[in-house]
């Protein structure tokens, strides 16, 4: 049966998915990609070009921050962490490119430009003029740490905790970054 080309780019950022989750981006090749895929190397370049567009693409994705606005301002930093881990149990892609950050730099980047572009302007919102660059970069940090602990390390007491006992250990770390004034401590 022949595919679409829709069908045939979703088989292809699928089978990539699947490759750079399991060997990494240095280990993945065009040409395992493309057999797992079931195209010929030459339709996986069509389509994206180099390895690095196709990890890009294979590894890009929404944050998709819940609308904090009827939330007591007292628990949006409880309501982040819990969102974060249910994006890091859920998102096979943002899994991936957690592990590919450690050693290749197109992966490094693309982590910084997703938080970058989505944490820090949540954070904006909240934080006093001026200081959401350097909150969002200390939140960014913990919920990096906790998600490099709980799923690439496994860290043994990190993943026996229940997702609510971390929204209770973590959430006030991230609140705290949200609203103790520059100085203040």
């Amino acid at each position: 049966m022949r595919r679409t080309s829709e069908e045939t780019k979703a088989a292809i950022l699928a089978a990539a998915r699947e490759r750079f989750g399991v060997v990494g981006f240095q280990a993945a090749t065009i040409r395992a990609i493309a057999a797992d895929a079931g195209v010929d190397p030459a339709m996986v370049m069509r389509y994206f070009g180099n390895k690095e567009k196709l990890f890009a693409d294979a590894t890009g994705f929404d944050l998709r921050f819940p609308d904090l606005t009827g939330l007591d301002p007292a628990q949006v930093g409880r309501s982040l962490v819990a969102h974060f881990l249910e994006r890091w149990e859920g998102e096979e892609a943002l899994l991936i490119l957690l592990r590919s950050s450690a050693t290749n730099a197109d992966a490094s980047q693309q982590m910084l430009h997703i938080f970058g572009t989505q944490l820090q302007p949540l954070v904006a919102r909240l934080a006093p003029p001026g200081e959401s660059s350097w909150r969002s970069g200390l939140i960014a940090s913990q919920i990096l740490g906790l998600a490099w602990c709980r799923f690439v390390l496994r860290l043994p007491p990190v993943v026996e905790m229940s997702r609510d006992e971390i929204v209770d250990w973590v959430g006030p770390t991230i609140q705290r970054y949200l609203e103790l004034p520059q100085g203040a401590g």
